[in-house]
């Protein structure tokens, strides 16, 4: 039964993290977009008199740094990558993805089951909510701790893309950038922003699964739907938004420490204060919109596919 779950999980989240990845993609270049801006140095021109038609000389040199970071949306952006890059950069860093997925994701799945399973009430077999988002916590921080060296790769291989030519790593796939980072950075490069990582999977799994099995159970008592496809599409609808909102703020400092030159950042406080200091509260919520447009679809397409592998596996 242990063993059968873990499978179930892995091969629904395989399946929902490769279908999604351009979704994940757009994410994250909107989350790094504003990060490092570049700066343009003006030479400005003020009169050292304020007397009228003073001559060039009357004026002084005065030397000011912009930095202009246009605003841009998930769908410009998607069009953008595709005509600057080819549509197959849409798919950069999936191979990081199938190994994240097959790591982080059957590790929490299956561990969240099992935890229900022995967390149960014997009597009735319901388990309350606080126990269910226990048990979320838990299968997320140990699938993150698992999965975070694919996770950092996968983040690089996706924003390579925006960098300059010259500062590309241009990884050739996921081998290829754990070994690249091994090399260069260590072997502790491959849990950079651990942390972080492990706080966002505890948040996202304690609100996906968790939400899920809530609003599928709530749907099924009310007996406004029977348990069937459409049940399970809004419930896992809705529990996406869930984790979306609880868990974009994390995100974007993940993304950024993962995805930063030695340096750049002292840790993830550090990250989070330059952040807001430099772009106010709200680049906290960068990427929202693709968040809840790529969580939404992955959560659906993840507990879809989920319910009729168990319902193939059931005699197994």
């Amino acid at each position: 039964m242990s063993a059968k779950s873990f499978v179930e999980g892995g091969i629904a989240s395989v399946i929902a993290g490769c279908s999604t990845h351009p979704l994940d993609l757009i994410k994250v270049r909107l989350q790094l977009h504003g990060e490092a801006p570049s700066s343009t140095t003006v030479t400005l021109l003020r009169p050292a008199l304020a007397f009228p038609n003073s001559s060039p000389a009357a004026f002084l040199a005065e030397t000011t740094t912009t930095s202009s970071v246009p605003k841009i949306g998930p769908i410009s952006l998607g069009i953008n990558i595709v005509k600057s890059e080819g549509a197959a950069a849409l798919f950069s860093g999936v191979s990081a993805t199938l190994l994240r997925q097959t790591l982080y994701s059957t590790t929490r799945m299956g561990l969240y089951e099992v935890l229900k399973t022995k967390w149960s009430d014997p009597e009735s077999g319901k388990l309350s909510l606080s126990r269910k988002i226990g048990a979320g916590l838990v299968a997320g921080g140990i699938g993150a701790a698992v999965g975070n060296p694919a996770d950092v790769a996968m983040v690089r291989m996706q924003a390579d893309g925006r960098l300059p030519l010259a500062q590309r790593r241009n990884y050739a796939g996921v081998g290829d950038a754990i070994k690249s980072m091994v090399k260069g950075e260590g072997v502790t490069s491959l849990w950079r922003g651990s942390a972080l990582t492990i706080n966002r999977a505890m948040i996202v799994t304690a609100a996906q699964l968790a939400s899920y099995d809530q609003f599928k159970e709530g749907i099924l008592e009310s007996g406004v739907i029977e348990d069937g496809l459409g049940t399970h599409v809004v419930a896992s609808f809705a529990a996406g938004f869930v984790a979306s909102v609880a868990s974009n703020p994390v995100d974007v400092i993940k993304t950024r420490v993962m995805n930063m030159k030695v340096g750049a950042y002292e840790g993830a406080l550090d990250c989070a204060v330059k952040t807001v200091r430099a772009e106010g509260a709200m680049a906290l919520y960068k990427g929202f919109v693709p968040t809840v447009c790529r969580q939404g679809p992955f959560t659906v397409v993840l507990f879809v596919t989920l319910e009729q592998i168990k319902k193939l596996l059931r005699d197994f």
